[in-house]
């Protein structure tokens, strides 16, 4: 069998889409994030045809190329709580204003074998964008994020994604020295707000697109 990395992925990945599909998200399987990229500007944006856009400052979002096609788009009114040379209180304002906006965009920190999200914040706006608030979601999840139950899930949050993303954001935490959880109190904890998103409501208000790579932490 040729490409048998890929047809092995593209079963658990089919899969987890149905199990996906019962719990009520909408969702697409691509091979990889420029096809990702492409659904989303000409099939699902046109659908949904969103006048305000914001994200989560998801990785596997930023591998796709999709933040900086909604920035050239002189229709669509960009909130970027990410941008470059924000204060600390005008980043906080423009994360409230993401909550309420049309469509946002994110990823997922693991994805169980039942269709299960599941997500460990720092600031709660990004899991809270994805749970309530914004008309439209959009995730994009890499092939790593996919994991057999909820307690593997919380096991990759804390002792991959989370140190991972602590060291690429140089946070003065444990987890950077160790790799590992230390259920800290540093002031610069990136751990503080668990979401596990059971299902999508209303009926496919999240949209999942799957990827056939590995994507984000």
């Amino acid at each position: 069998m040729e490409n048998p990395v890929e047809n092995y992925w593209q079963k658990r990945l089919e899969t987890v889409g149905k199990a996906l599909e019962a719990n009520n998200f909408e969702v697409f399987i691509v091979q990889s994030a420029h096809e990702a990229r492409e659904l989303v500007l000409n099939t699902l944006m046109p659908r949904i045809d969103p006048k305000v856009v914001s994200w989560g400052g998801s990785m596997t979002i930023g591998a796709t190329g999709i933040m900086e096609a909604v920035k050239k788009n002189p229709s669509l009114s960009y909130i970027d709580p990410y941008e470059p040379g924000l204060r600390l209180e005008e980043a906080y304002e423009k994360r409230r204003q993401g909550l309420l906006v049309d469509l946002f965009f994110s990823g997922t920190n693991a994805l169980t074998e039942d269709g299960e999200l599941v997500n460990l914040d720092a600031t709660g706006n990004r899991v809270g964008a994805i749970n309530f608030g914004p008309k439209n979601v959009i995730l994009a999840i890499g092939r790593n994020k996919l994991v057999p139950d909820l307690a593997t899930a919380m096991d990759r949050v804390k002792n991959l994604a989370a140190p991972m993303n602590a060291m690429r954001l140089s946070r003065k935490t444990p987890c950077v020295e160790t790799s590992f959880c230390q259920d800290c109190k540093s002031p610069d904890r990136i751990c503080n707000v668990w979401t596990i998103t059971i299902k999508s409501f209303p009926k496919h208000r999240i949209k999942v697109i799957l990827i056939n790579e590995d994507l984000g932490l």
